[in-house]
């Protein structure tokens, strides 16, 4: 394996999905632990955090999701994934010395939760390594997180060892190795994604991983799907508008055709009209992309006038 490629391509994801390796929510599971990954065996994980989840996710709020974090932090001071939340927020505002305040107290909360959830805790040790590794990389550059990088992937090897099943580990991990399985070669997506299919939730951070790995692949039949169904499901969050916009625009670029094309430009107009929620890299992406479209509708009016 090209240990640069990996260090790049891990990096790189983070950023695009905050740090989506280490953040879920549940819909559906709304039980009285505040559990967003499982009905059985549910986690006291906290309302507070719990909330910064939904606003985060479900809303696509991510300036909205850090109150209900901060109190988080105050009154839930042992769950670890309010902290990853909090480090994967300032990785998207690229506040390096945030991230790596969030990654340390993301590590000694997950080394307390160890010794009486190990699951969670070596998960979230592979998390908080994680982000380490991400801070090193930006300060020192790939060779100082490739060792981070083999920590993450000790400490996710002892979650899957307690249960190879658990919906929060396969939701975390999965997002990781649909990045490996789509952008490494001699890999098989089609069996991450089966795997990441089976036993992740929620649901729609599901559909919308499953999307953007077929998004990757080019199979945009598929990733329109996936697409449609996290959009269903958590119908109020700018980043599905986007990536279904993703998706139509190269349709209708493959398909030459401007219903399509304009299709994208719908959805793209869709999430731009909530950019106050979201971190500036994805809004000048999401314009970017919004101009480019219209560009190409543009192109194609043109060439079919001077037939």
């Amino acid at each position: 394996m090209n240990q640069q490629l990996l260090i790049n391509k891990v990096t790189k994801y983070s950023s695009i999905l905050s740090l989506a390796s280490a953040i879920t929510l549940s819909l559906s599971s709304l039980s009285l632990a505040a559990d967003p990954f499982r009905v059985e065996n549910a986690r006291d994980i906290g309302e507070h955090t719990e909330k910064g989840f939904n606003t985060l996710f479900v809303l696509g709020d991510y300036f909205g999701s850090l109150e209900p974090l901060k109190l988080a932090e105050d009154q839930e001071p042992n769950e670890p994934l309010a902290y990853a939340l909090i480090a994967s927020l300032a990785f998207t505002e690229e506040d390096w010395e945030t991230l790596n305040t969030y990654a340390q107290k993301t590590l000694k909360a997950a080394e307390k939760l160890n010794k009486k959830d190990p699951l969670r805790g070596n998960l979230y040790l592979a998390v908080g390594h994680f982000m380490d590794g991400a801070y090193i990389y930006e300060k020192d550059g790939p060779l100082g997180a490739i060792q981070k990088l083999q920590l993450v992937f000790k400490y996710f090897d002892a979650a899957e060892e307690i249960d190879p099943n658990d919906p929060e580990l396969n939701l975390i991990k999965g997002y990781m190795d649909l990045l490996l399985a789509v952008n490494l070669p001699f890999s098989s997506p089609e069996q991450a994604i089966a795997r990441f299919a089976a036993y992740a939730a929620p649901n729609y951070l599901v559909n919308r991983g499953i999307a953007v790995a077929y998004r990757d692949l080019k199979e945009y039949d598929k990733a329109l799907k996936f697409a449609d169904k996290a959009l269903e499901i958590a119908p109020d969050n700018p980043e599905h508008y986007y990536l279904k916009g993703q998706i139509l625009r190269q349709m209708g670029k493959q398909q030459n055709s401007i219903p399509i094309l304009e299709k994208a430009v719908d959805h793209f107009s869709r999430a731009i009209s909530q950019e106050s929620q979201l971190p500036k890299f994805i809004v000048k992406s999401l314009r970017r992309e919004l101009n480019k479209t219209n560009e190409k509708i543009a192109e194609i009016k043109g060439e079919t006038a001077n037939r």
